[in-house]
């Protein structure tokens, strides 16, 4: 492993603070990004991090370097890129992070496209429901709703306004009668969903200019999308979804509806990256491919 390669695996471990996650990153064995930092330090002849069993920090020494060695492979980075131009085709490694919803209901029918179109290009989609800094955690782009883009962002349109829906199944709704009122929701059999944070996701509503923030109850708390939209299905409660993700399940009665008037839009979503930088091949076909088939719809 060459200095330089050396160098890359120290900032990504400081980013990350984390053997294993730099290790997936940059897709090789921890044990050889431990020995790669290792030889690195050997090389240099001081300790960069501070390691435990159960953490990574950054020595005195660690910070020195990192503060002036990343600017400096950003440059390198970005002057690799600029060659893209002269390809035929994009290639390399695009980085996106997302949503698990977004991820599987809007994203996936550019992915099929592009990974058809560009099959040199290894593109790796991340989901979470936290935001990130994508420029910090090393990712080419995000997607989320636009009012979350950062503003020194350029963003992207890739869907409609998102819609709002509370829904239940025939099963559920056969021993319950069908909430009329926000209020109502309170005495119902609610899905929950706990995000990353720790915090269980409150129910927006909204009608006429009177907005509601509902912590509602129910016998199951989940942290996975999915698994809200199969407890709906399975009679378990009621669950609040973006509407594309059970459009389908509306339509043949799967679920159905409530509360229709209250349930707010919310921006569309839109794939983001920093316009300060160069652009990368990978990335501006992955934005064509976007406005492509946006413009078919």
């Amino acid at each position: 492993m060459s200095q330089l390669s050396e160098l890359r695996a120290f900032v990504c471990v400081a980013r990350h603070r984390n053997f294993r996650a730099a290790a997936a990153e940059l897709r090789m064995s921890p044990s050889a990004l431990s020995h790669a930092i290792a030889t690195l330090e050997a090389e240099l002849g001081v300790r960069l991090f501070h390691r435990t069993t159960r953490s990574v920090a950054l020595s005195d020494a660690g910070e020195h370097l990192l503060a002036r060695v990343t600017p400096a492979l950003e440059q390198l980075t970005q002057a690799v890129e600029t060659l893209d131009g002269f390809r035929a085709t994009p290639r390399g490694t695009l980085r996106i992070n997302t949503s698990q919803v977004a991820a599987r209901w809007v994203l996936m029918p550019y992915v099929r496209e592009y990974v058809k179109r560009f099959p040199d290009v290894q593109l790796e989609l991340v989901t979470e429901d936290r935001l990130v800094d994508i420029v910090a955690d090393g990712f080419d782009a995000g997607v989320r709703t636009t009012d979350l883009v950062p503003r020194d962002m350029v963003a992207v349109e890739c869907s409609p306004r998102i819609r709002y829906v509370i829904a239940g199944a025939p099963s559920y709704f056969a021993r319950r009668q069908t909430p009329k009122r926000p209020d109502d929701l309170l005495k119902h059999e609610c899905i929950r969903f706990r995000m990353s944070n720790g915090r269980v996701y409150r129910w927006d509503l909204e009608r006429r200019g009177k907005v509601l923030s509902l912590e509602v109850n129910g016998p199951l708390t989940v942290s996975s999308d999915q698994l809200v939209h199969q407890a709906a299905l399975d009679g378990i409660g009621l669950g609040y979804f973006s509407e594309f993700m059970v459009a389908e399940d509306l339509a043949a009665g799967r679920l159905v509806r409530v509360l229709e008037s209250w349930v707010p839009e919310d921006d569309a979503l839109s794939l983001y990256y920093p316009g300060h930088r160069h652009v990368p091949a990978s990335l501006r076909a992955f934005v064509d491919v976007i406005k492509e088939l946006r413009g078919r719809r």
